[in-house]
């Protein structure tokens, strides 16, 4: 404790303590500080122990009333959080200055040095230093709670999918992920076709559903269901349920528009390839090179689904290649891909290599040489049920349609040096993941540049590097470029600073 005086123009004699009769400057009190501090205490009404309520499972502190912040160790956002903890009791003082003294992170204690000024006996001001405990407890916050529950929604947010490939699911997880709107979910459960997301607030969901619509091409159902109603105030509880729809078209399908939307496509043939699905269906025609987008508005007019299964791929091998450059096109036609170019081919089933070989074209004579094998469906073969495809006159049905050419997938698998970040979910009750399909959907990012740049892509730091883009065999890579290093908690606050951090 000092006192606070402007300096003097004029020297001025000493004068005796009233109180011990020490000599001292001349003050309002006339007393010394040890005196004046055994008479007056300017920091008596100020809690010296306050406490602080802290959540462990999101590492956020409580604002009274029910405001949770995040404020690391020794920040401004924390200090300023404690002085509104005593800032009641400090009305009559003057604070100059606060800052705080270095405790042990595990302690569970945070200490705050504070100094204030007072006008005391006969208009003396006095200073006084002082320290401030505050104690962390454990209060866990309204969001950790609902998320420990697990059944305290308010909306939910259903995401289905009627195809026997997941690839469009995988392809958004990867979005939601780069995006973060899986944080504010309460719950994440896994279903047979689909995906339950649960949030505790109506507008959480809706802002997953605003996504879902510009991502995907998709269509919405909303509902309501009452839970309470307060008669006095008028108050209603709805929980409420969003219905998300995805096209039930996915990467490598083959489907069959009907004549008047494969007309208003620019007279596209109607058996056309499906060679990505973003916000709209990437179609591409094998005969002619022609490609459209279809977005969701235009799919549910005029729908269409898939002829054939994953599942009924087969392996064939090229016997030749032909090469057609310079096409014309009729009338009206649409825009041609420039990525791809057409080739007329002979292949052969390598499970029947002294059967019968089938002549188609194919939109893959960039990637294809004579000996290649390349999958696609034997429609010579196959019993399907389609609604346009049984009205087309039978020598405009394609006998065979290519869909990617095969590589080793065994070297390719080893080679992989990079990964993708998954989704905490609930698969309770779940068969365990196809592996075959989630491979499928790995080599389609080595094979699609374009689908890659809308998804973060990892270095996995426990596979070899990188150093060209194509190996041996051809089969596209993806470059060191395009991926993004894994960041630790070492990393960002290095070795200290990760033993500063509170369990």
């Amino acid at each position: 404790m000092e006192y606070v005086q402007a300096p003097a123009t004029i020297s001025q004699a000493n004068i005796l303590c009233c109180t011990c009769g020490v000599p001292i400057p001349p003050n309002p009190a006339n007393m010394c500080v040890a005196c004046l501090r055994t008479q007056v205490d300017i920091s008596e009404g100020i809690p010296k122990q306050v406490t602080v309520n802290f959540c462990k499972q999101c590492e956020r502190y409580l604002q009274p009333p029910a405001t949770w912040m995040s404020c690391a160790l020794e920040s401004r956002e924390l200090l300023s959080l404690c002085l509104k903890k005593i800032k009641s009791s400090m009305t009559k003082v003057r604070l100059i200055d606060a800052g705080f003294l270095w405790t042990e992170p595990h302690s569970k204690r945070i200490k705050m040095k504070v100094t204030i000024q007072k006008e005391v006996m006969n208009g003396a001001i006095l200073q006084q230093v002082f320290v401030v405990e505050f104690v962390i407890q454990y209060q866990m916050c309204d969001d950790c709670h609902r998320v420990e529950a697990k059944d305290f929604w308010k909306a939910v947010v259903q995401v289905r999918q009627k195809t026997t490939h997941k690839k469009t699911f995988y392809y958004l997880e990867q979005l939601i992920l780069k995006h973060k709107l899986h944080q504010n979910a309460l719950n994440i459960k896994e279903m047979n076709d689909g995906i339950d997301f649960y949030y505790s607030t109506k507008q959480h969901a809706q802002k997953m559903t605003d996504f879902l619509q510009c991502t995907v091409p998709c269509r919405s159902k909303t509902s309501q269901r009452l839970i309470s109603h307060d008669i006095h105030s008028n108050t209603f509880n709805y929980k409420s349920t969003y219905s998300m729809e995805i096209v039930p078209v996915c990467k490598d399908n083959v489907i069959c528009l009907s004549p008047k939307l494969a007309q208003s496509l620019g007279n596209m043939g109607q058996v056309c390839v499906c060679v990505r699905v973003t916000s709209t269906i990437h179609l591409i025609d094998p005969n002619t090179l022609q490609i459209a987008e279809v977005d969701g508005g235009t799919f549910w007019r005029n729908p269409f689904s898939s002829l054939c299964s994953p599942r009924q791929l087969e392996e064939f091998i090229v016997m030749d290649i032909d090469v057609l450059r310079n096409q014309k096109l009729g009338a009206g036609a649409g825009i041609r891909s420039n990525k791809h170019l057409l080739a007329e081919l002979w292949v052969q089933k390598t499970a029947e290599m002294d059967g019968q070989q089938y002549h188609c074209r194919t939109y893959l004579g960039h990637l294809l040489n004579i000996g290649d094998l390349v999958q696609g469906y034997d429609f010579v073969n196959s019993n399907i049920n389609d609604e346009h495809l049984n009205k087309m006159k039978p020598h405009t049905i394609p006998d065979v349609v290519l869909i990617k050419k095969c590589y080793d997938r065994n070297r390719r698998s080893k080679r992989r040096n990079w990964k993708l970040h998954e989704m905490d979910r609930d698969r309770e009750g779940m068969a365990p993941n196809d592996e075959r399909q989630y491979e499928d959907f790995l080599e389609d990012l080595e094979e699609d540049e374009a689908l890659r740049k809308n998804i973060n892509i990892y270095r996995d730091a426990s596979k070899i590097a990188v150093e060209s883009d194509t190996d041996e065999e051809g089969a596209p890579r993806v470059s060191l470029a395009e991926m993004l290093e894994e960041l630790s908690l070492t990393d960002a606050t290095g070795e200290d600073g990760a033993e500063m951090m509170t369990e």
